[in-house]
C-alpha cells in the first residue's frame, strides 16, 4: 500500500476565499487582484506578488496579524474543499491506503484543517514546519511524517515547481492536478510532464493505484 500526500491550495481546497479576503482587507476590487494574481503566475513568480504589486512596501505578516486582531483573518470552511476531495480520500482510504495532507500553509490553517474532520491519517503545514515548498527539507520532514519510505509515497499537487519536481528530487512519486492557475497553465511543461501521473481530478487517483 501507500501513503497519498496532499498538498492544500487548489488540491484540497479552493483559493477563491484566500484572495477575496485579501481584496476586501486591502479595499481591492475582486477581479483586479485575481487578475494580477494570474499574472505574477504566468511569470512564474510567487503569487503574493499580486498584492505586493499593488501596495508596494506592504508587510505581509504584519497584515496577516492585523487581519486577524480585527476579526477577519483566514478561515477554511466546508465549500472551500474541491467537490471530489471526500470521495476520493474515502475511496483511498477504504483500498488501505495511508492519507496525509502537507503543504504550504500557515499554523492557523493547520488548524482550520484539522477541524473539518477530513478523512486523512494526518494533516500539517510549512507553517508548522518551519520550512516551505520547494526547500528539500520540507520533503525530508514529509517522509519522517508519513512514516512511509519516499518510494511509497505519491504526493499530488498542482504546482510543477512546488509540488512535482521537489517530490521526485527526494524520491517520492508525484501525480500532478490539473486545476487552479498554476495546475492549468504549467500543466504542458516538462516539469509537469515528470509526475508519474497527471491528473484532473482526485477521483482518479484509486483507478490509476488499483
Amino acid at each position: 500500500m501507500l501513503t497519498f500526500a496532499f498538498d492544500v491550495g487548489e488540491t484540497i481546497i479552493r483559493d477563491d476565499r484566500y484572495w477575496a479576503a485579501w481584496a476586501d482587507w486591502l479595499d481591492l476590487p475582486h477581479h483586479t487582484l485575481s487578475a494580477l494574481v494570474g499574472a505574477v503566475v504566468a511569470q512564474g513568480r510567487d503569487n503574493a506578488d499580486a498584492l505586493r504589486l499593488l501596495r508596494p512596501g506592504i508587510d505581509l505578516e504584519a497584515e496577516y496579524e492585523a487581519r486577524e486582531a480585527a476579526g477577519r483573518g483566514e478561515r477554511i470552511q466546508e465549500d472551500d474543499i474541491y467537490p471530489d476531495v471526500r470521495p476520493a480520500l474515502i475511496a483511498l482510504r477504504a483500498a488501505g491506503h495511508r492519507l496525509v495532507i502537507a503543504g504550504n500553509q500557515t499554523t492557523r490553517a493547520a488548524h482550520l484543517l484539522r477541524a473539518l474532520d477530513l478523512p486523512v491519517d494526518a494533516i500539517a503545514t510549512s507553517g508548522e514546519w518551519g520550512v516551505a515548498k520547494p526547500d528539500p527539507r520540507f520533503f525530508d520532514r514529509l517522509v519522517e511524517f508519513a512514516g512511509t519510505p519516499p518510494d511509497r509515497i505519491v504526493y499530488v499537487g498542482d504546482h510543477p515547481a512546488n509540488d512535482v519536481a521537489p517530490a521526485k528530487a527526494a524520491g517520492l512519486r508525484a501525480a500532478h492536478i490539473r486545476r487552479g492557475p498554476w495546475g492549468h497553465l504549467w500543466a504542458d511543461t516538462p516539469a509537469a510532464a515528470a509526475a508519474d501521473w497527471r491528473i484532473s481530478t482526485l477521483s482518479e487517483l484509486a483507478a490509476i493505484v488499483t
